[in-house]
């Protein structure tokens, strides 16, 4: 019997969890042991199993990538095409939640702040964002070069530990020792050694993607999207358009690839991005994906990891939506610069969101802040910001992959994916 592919078990394993997490919803329970506690115990196994193998992971990945470049020149146009395509391709979806939230402005003449009155949550939420402020971001490109790596690794702490591991990798391949050749073939074999131990955690993946999304559908069901439908409408439009319409484009025109074959091949690291609402969680699997894809170590092992930590093109549409919607709820009539105004600070927050708790919470406090519009908005997120923060990682995900694609095919590199 053949066997089935591993995206028809996640996806099988989501449709399953939809309904185990309806019928069950949080208290029922079996021989004393609630379901929903259940569904909790195997989506934090999986959650820390990925996470347990994310800093070896990207640590290798980067360090033997980039000393396998081999030249100054050669890591040069890497690292610009890269740096310049996840730029404009958070601006160009910035830009489509900007347009989709004028357009349906799913703010405009409603009541919804009012009912933030007294709202617990609503105090909860403002507790983790107090006092941020731009100078957040700052600290955060500051966090890049760690005082300490072994504690950066510790604390998961990603952008530092990039960035000593592209130093790392880089002076690496200029030195030409045979101590340093030692050194070369002991980060292959770790890397080897990771992927083998990579392959071996996702044959869980579905069951950990059924306790993710089981318990989180028996904690919110599906009422509590009623009140603010327009926006969870318009967010869910903004993110198609720019992973079905905007990133295809650049697929076909920029790599000549096929986003079909492109969408296929990826299909098992956007079911566990969509699950476990993590792009840094989702890497060894995007990884692995693009290695079966045919491209290269080179340039998978550069483009990924750093995408993983600065390129968050769903997370900062939602910001850009999400920020605007808010102003339009208390009936602010945002002119042509204050819209600009937001579209600057999510592209600066998206890079550095990542680093700062509370994260995507966090950066549309400081977007308010810029503009000056009341944080209590706030609020108005948390109905639907778990399922709408699942979607965004997935096409967070989704753009690495085009990303890294594109930038190999533009290397010369003959994939699997190409029209």
């Amino acid at each position: 019997m053949k066997k089935v592919a591993l995206h028809w078990q996640i996806a099988i394993a989501i449709a399953l969890a939809i309904i185990a997490g309806t019928l069950t919803g949080t208290d029922a329970s079996l021989f004393g042991v609630r379901y929903h506690a259940a569904y909790g115990f195997l989506g934090t196994l999986f959650l820390n199993a990925l996470k347990m193998i994310i800093v070896p992971l990207v640590t290798a990945s980067i360090i033997s990538g980039i000393a396998n470049i081999g030249d100054e020149k050669g890591l040069g146009t890497l690292g610009g095409k890269t740096l310049l395509f996840y730029f404009s391709s958070s601006l160009l979806a910035i830009l489509v939640g900007l347009t989709m939230v004028n357009i349906m402005q799913p703010g405009v003449g409603s009541n919804l702040a009012d009912a933030l009155s007294g709202d617990q949550s609503v105090a909860e939420v403002l507790t983790k964002v107090e006092g941020k402020s731009t100078a957040d971001v700052v600290e955060v490109f500051i966090r890049m070069v760690p005082p300490n790596i072994i504690a950066a690794a510790a604390e998961g702490q990603m952008l530092g530990l990039i960035f000593f591991s592209l130093l790392f990798g880089y002076f690496l391949s200029r030195s030409r020792s045979k101590q340093t050749e030692v050194v070369r073939d002991f980060w292959n074999g770790i890397m080897d050694i990771m992927t083998l131990i990579t392959l071996w955690v996702m044959k869980f993946a579905p069951l950990g993607v059924f306790g993710l999304v089981a318990k989180t559908v028996s904690e919110t069901g599906f009422a509590s999207f009623q009140p603010v439908l327009i926006f969870f409408i318009t967010v869910i439009l903004a993110l198609g358009i720019h992973s079905l319409v905007t990133m295809p484009l650049l697929l076909r025109f920029l790599g000549g690839i096929s986003p079909a074959k492109h969408y296929r091949a990826m299909s098992p690291a956007l079911l566990t991005a969509f699950s476990t609402a993590s792009s840094s969680a989702t890497l060894p699997l995007t990884m692995e994906c693009l290695e079966e894809a045919g491209v290269s170590q080179r340039v998978r092992g550069f483009v990924l990891p750093l995408g993983a930590t600065v390129n968050m093109d769903g997370t900062a549409l939602y910001e850009c939506v999400a920020a605007i919607f808010i102003a339009q709820a208390f009936g602010f009539d945002l002119s042509f610069t204050q819209q600009f105004t937001i579209v600057v600070v999510a592209l600066l927050t998206s890079i550095g969101v990542a680093g700062i708790p509370a994260a995507s919470l966090v950066a549309i406090s400081i977007i308010l802040g810029v503009i000056g519009i009341p944080l209590e908005g706030i609020g108005l997120l948390m109905i639907t910001d778990r399922v709408l923060d699942m979607m965004r990682t997935a096409v967070n995900v989704f753009s690495d992959s085009c990303a890294t694609a594109i930038i190999a095919r533009s290397e010369g590199e003959q994939t699997k994916l190409a029209v």
